[in-house]
């Protein structure tokens, strides 16, 4: 299961739309070690004033890199994060996340060409 959720965070999906803070308080709170990587990734963002910060660090092991991909390919948790910190992702192996500037446009396209792909390619991430 992707997330832990509570009773009131249910309710109010059985009501209608749910918030995007409440919805990422869940997120935090159910996939701990994926929120580290992105909400740091966020700060350093913000702290850098560049277009972009990456993670390289792969993660301690493998239920570490499964909250990550699990984070990482659903697309409502992953425009939750976008709206809520104005921000873009983007994602390559099985631990390479990034966030971008909205503006930040050249940059993301680089980021998610094959090109970058193949080059952040190495023989010890073949079976993450």
């Amino acid at each position: 299961m992707s997330l832990t959720v509570p009773a009131d965070l249910l309710e109010q999906a059985q009501r209608g739309e749910v918030d995007d803070t409440a919805f990422i308080g869940c997120i935090a709170s159910s996939l701990p070690y994926a929120w580290q990587v992105i909400s740091g990734l966020i700060e350093d963002l913000h702290a850098s004033g560049g277009e972009l910060a990456d993670n390289h660090t792969p993660p301690p092991d493998e239920a570490a890199r499964g909250q990550l991909l699990r984070l990482l390919a659903s697309d409502a948790m992953r425009g939750a994060i976008e709206r809520h910190y104005r921000v873009r992702l983007a994602f390559q192996n099985c631990h390479r996340a990034a966030v971008f500037r909205p503006d930040a446009t050249a940059a993301h396209a680089e980021f998610i060409t094959a090109r970058s792909q193949i080059l952040n390619q190495t023989p010890e991430l073949i079976d993450c």
